[in-house]
C-alpha cells in the first residue's frame, strides 16, 4: 500500500509539472530576453527590435511590492519574433506582463521557491491601465485550457479597491495535488499608480506589440 500510494502521489506531481510546463518555458523564454538591475520597472535607451525580443539596448526592471503575508513582483516578458523572407520581423509570441508571487516565511522574509505566476495579457494589462480608483477587474487562466488536462488547474487574480488602494490575491486551484494556494498582497494607491506607469512605458516601448 505504501509503495502504492507514493507511486499515485508521483504520477500526480509529473502531471501537474506538465499542466505548468508551457507557462513555465514561456516565462524562461521571456525572462532571457531582458536583464534586471533595478526594481524601478522603467527602460533606458534604444529602439530597434530584434528576432528575439531585444529592444536595442533597452533594459527592463521589475518592481517589487512587499508586505506581512506575501510579496509580488511585476516584471516585463518581452514578445519574440520571426523574420520574414522579406526581411521583416514579425510577432511570433506576445509579450506579457509576469505577477510573481510569493509567501511570508517571516518578518521581510519570503519563500520564492513556492512562487507562482500569473501572465498578463496585453488585454488584461489594458484593463488594469484603465481601472480607476474605486473599479475591480478578476481575470482566470487555465495553464493546460484546449488540452485533454484542461480544468485540472485554475488560476485567478483578482484586484479590488479598498479604502486605501487595492488588493491583489492569486489564487492557485491544483486538482491533481488536490492543493489551494492564495496569495494576498494590499497595495496602497501610490504603488498601484507606479505599477500602472511601469505597464504604460513598456507597452510604449512595444514590449506588448499587437499580433499583426
Amino acid at each position: 500500500m505504501m509503495k502504492l500510494s507514493r507511486s499515485l502521489l508521483s504520477s500526480r506531481s509529473q502531471l501537474s509539472e506538465k499542466l505548468l510546463a508551457g507557462e513555465a518555458n514561456y516565462v524562461r523564454d521571456g525572462l532571457k530576453s531582458h536583464v534586471l538591475i533595478s526594481q524601478a520597472g522603467m527602460s533606458t535607451t534604444g529602439h530597434d527590435v530584434s528576432a528575439k525580443g531585444s529592444l536595442g539596448g533597452r533594459i527592463f526592471a521589475p518592481y517589487y511590492v512587499y508586505k506581512g503575508k506575501a510579496a509580488f513582483s511585476v516584471d516585463p516578458v518581452l514578445p519574440t519574433f520571426m523574420k520574414l523572407d522579406s526581411g521583416d520581423l514579425k510577432v511570433k509570441r506576445k509579450g506579457v506582463i509576469l505577477l510573481t508571487f510569493a509567501p511570508a516565511i517571516g518578518e521581510r522574509k519570503y519563500d520564492w521557491a513556492k512562487k507562482q505566476h500569473f501572465a498578463l495579457s496585453p488585454t488584461e494589462v489594458g484593463s488594469l491601465l484603465t481601472m480607476g480608483p474605486r473599479d475591480s477587474s478578476e481575470f482566470f487562466h487555465d495553464p493546460a485550457m484546449l488540452s485533454s488536462n484542461a480544468g485540472q488547474m485554475r488560476k485567478s487574480l483578482s484586484i479590488k479597491a479598498n479604502a486605501d488602494g487595492f488588493f491583489i490575491s492569486l489564487n492557485v486551484a491544483n486538482n491533481i495535488l488536490k492543493t489551494n494556494e492564495r496569495f494576498v498582497v494590499p497595495v496602497s494607491t501610490a504603488e498601484f499608480a507606479v505599477m500602472k506607469t511601469a505597464c504604460i512605458c513598456i507597452a510604449s516601448s512595444h514590449g506588448l506589440g499587437p499580433v499583426d
